[in-house]
């Protein structure tokens, strides 16, 4: 379906095919993810890490089915937000555009202090906030040269990432198998002495985090060879693979774990949980080695790719006259959305070096991104049964109504076990976001979409381009 349709033209190259759509799924996910946060996924969870990935797995696929349904319909640039406005109201898409930022400009920063504590962990001459000054201009660099950069690069990290999953794999279950770590259980999935659905959803609210990026196939709709339907199997098929190696790797470290009771009691401050499972697994080769990867993963890979995605969202709220103008301005030349990416990176250097200061930095990052991500999610569900309403019930009732209705449930039991911090930061972001929405209602701005034209002016279009 062309964007014409919605009233835009098309500015960027359709570059990337499913296999590339697929990647940029695994690259942004981050297939190697919980190394990074394991052992705060593994306290939440009370050890029942294993099942928290997938009772995480089952909720996204439910989001996934609905961004399938709203991509069809809607296969521009802007994800959740421009479905809310187009489907609901241009007001509720504002609102949702705005809950959504806190996720996708929070998102790069994040992994910039993530990948910067890593490598301070390994060079500690260098300080986290030089990382994030490093992992901000190499990636706005990449970004900036194109998309065909990115889609290369992409396939390098992920190789690379698979690699090293593989040789912790390997030498895990062989460690297992030679009587090392707590031997093979099933513990991690199912523990009847301690096990409740509110634990398991807060140690999902935290692991959710991992999950993040499929979602972001959806503001590529304008960059995708085949538009919609390469969108939606792309966040199929991304999602249940990643899936499949967060379970394997979380289930073996867990057996790993030198104390595990310690880590449930005391959690895991220096964020060295799973490396410490990969020494027992192989030495203390392995455990830098993973520090290492996580590092290059987050701090390069998956911030390469979370760039791309938040650049996307602000040209197209720009576009839309929601955001600065300038925003939506596309380079010629290489076909990419310059200063969407440059205002990223500016916030991600001016916000990182700040939080690079402070002891609870990457704790709070983590809680405002998954905020925004699950209230969003939750907005793209209720659009799904509201399309559904507002056209007259046209279409399956499991697809349209019974997924996103229980995919919308298990969100809101997520978000509501999930932090205080989360909860408050969040709330305060939105209220926020009300105050502007109305300002802008009050001057006479109200938050509008171009018009969509109707079959007969579609049709009177398209005649007059193919008499030309």
């Amino acid at each position: 379906m062309s964007i014409d349709k919605f009233g835009y033209q098309q500015q960027l190259r359709r570059e990337l095919r499913i296999r590339d759509l697929i990647a940029y799924g695994l690259v942004f996910m981050v297939v190697i993810a919980p190394f990074g946060i394991f052992g705060s996924v593994f306290q939440a969870s009370g050890g029942m890490i294993a099942l928290a990935y997938v009772v995480g797995a089952l909720a996204m696929i439910l989001t996934a089915s609905s961004y399938g349904v709203m991509v069809e319909k809607y296969p521009v640039a802007g994800s959740v937000y421009g479905y809310a406005g187009r489907a609901i109201h241009p007001a509720v898409g504002f609102l949702t555009g705005w809950a959504i930022l806190l996720d996708y400009v929070c998102i790069p920063l994040l992994l910039s202090l993530v990948a910067g504590a890593a490598m301070n962990s390994i060079v500690a001459s260098v300080p986290v906030w030089a990382w994030v000054i490093i992992f901000v201009l190499v990636n706005t660099v990449t970004n900036v040269l194109g998309i065909k950069t990115t889609k290369l690069l992409n396939w390098i990290f992920l190789a690379g990432e698979l690699v090293i999953l593989i040789i912790f794999l390997g030498y895990g279950l062989k460690a297992l198998a030679d009587g090392k770590g707590h031997g093979f259980s099933l513990d991690p999935f199912y523990n009847g002495t301690s096990f409740t659905w509110s634990l398991i959803l807060g140690g999902v609210s935290i692991g959710m985090l991992s999950y993040l990026g499929f979602d972001a196939l959806g503001l590529l709709a304008e960059d995708a060879a085949d538009g919609a339907r390469t969108i939606r199997r792309a966040m199929y098929a991304s999602l249940l693979v990643v899936a499949a190696l967060f379970v394997a790797q979380t289930w073996v470290a867990a057996l790993l774990v030198p104390d595990p009771d310690g880590l449930i009691a005391n959690g895991d401050p220096t964020g060295s949980a799973f490396y410490d499972a990969a020494e027992v697994a192989g030495g203390h080769w392995l455990a830098t080695l993973t520090a290492l990867a996580t590092a290059l993963a987050w701090g390069i890979a998956n911030n390469m790719v979370a760039q791309v995605a938040t650049s996307r969202l602000l040209m197209a709220m720009s576009r839309d006259g929601q955001l600065p103008k300038f925003l939506s301005r596309v380079s010629l030349t290489r076909s990419v959305p310059t200063n969407a990416i440059l205002t990223t990176a500016g916030i991600s250097l001016v916000i990182g070096l700040w939080m690079a200061r402070r002891d609870d930095g990457i704790t709070l990052m983590s809680a405002l991104v998954n905020f925004g991500a699950m209230i969003a999610f939750v907005v793209l569900h209720v659009c799904v049964i509201w399309e559904w309403v507002k056209t007259g019930r046209a279409g399956g009732v499991l697809r349209n109504v019974v997924v996103p209705a229980v995919g919308a449930l298990v969100l809101i039991a997520v978000i509501w076990n999930g932090s205080l911090l989360a909860q408050t930061v969040g709330l305060i972001w939105l209220g926020v976001g009300a105050v502007i929405l109305v300002v802008l209602l009050a001057t006479g701005r109200k938050p509008s979409l171009p018009e969509v034209p109707g079959d007969d002016d579609a049709a009177t279009t398209a005649k007059a381009v193919e008499n030309v």
